[in-house]
């Protein structure tokens, strides 16, 4: 496994916008808000349930990753994505930086994973008890 999911209840649009401010009370950035529902429908004219793409950013170890190595921006950032399962239900899944960092093979950056590793684990016992 590449990371880790919950489901919670809820509207589709309360979650993603709960997701988003738990994340960013917990430290991190959101560089991006992908809508792959939309982005799908528009190229290819298929029907999905809500599903989007959240990008999130611990930036003093984006910043430390970027020194080491400037096209460390392929991996990161943080993906977070939240789906809609049903019509009051949603699944939120969480990157693992560990396995996401290893493939850049600098070993400098292991701690600075487990940081962000450890950060994500904390916004998903967030979101759980919400």
């Amino acid at each position: 496994m590449y990371g880790t999911s919950i489901t919670v209840p809820g509207r589709f649009d309360e979650v993603v916008e709960h997701t988003k401010q738990t994340l960013l009370a917990h430290g991190f950035g959101i560089l991006g808000d992908m809508n792959l529902a939309a982005a799908l429908h528009y190229r290819l004219g298929v029907e999905r349930r809500p599903y989007r793409i959240l990008g999130a950013c611990w930036p003093e170890v984006a910043n430390k990753a970027v020194n080491l190595d400037p096209d460390i921006g392929l991996l990161l950032p943080c993906n977070v994505v939240v789906r809609e399962v049903d019509d009051a239900t949603c699944a939120i899944s969480f990157v693992d930086p560990l396995k996401v960092l290893a493939v850049a093979e600098l070993p400098e950056l292991e701690a600075d994973a487990a940081v962000v590793a450890g950060k994500l684990q904390e916004v998903r016992q967030a979101l759980e008890g919400r």
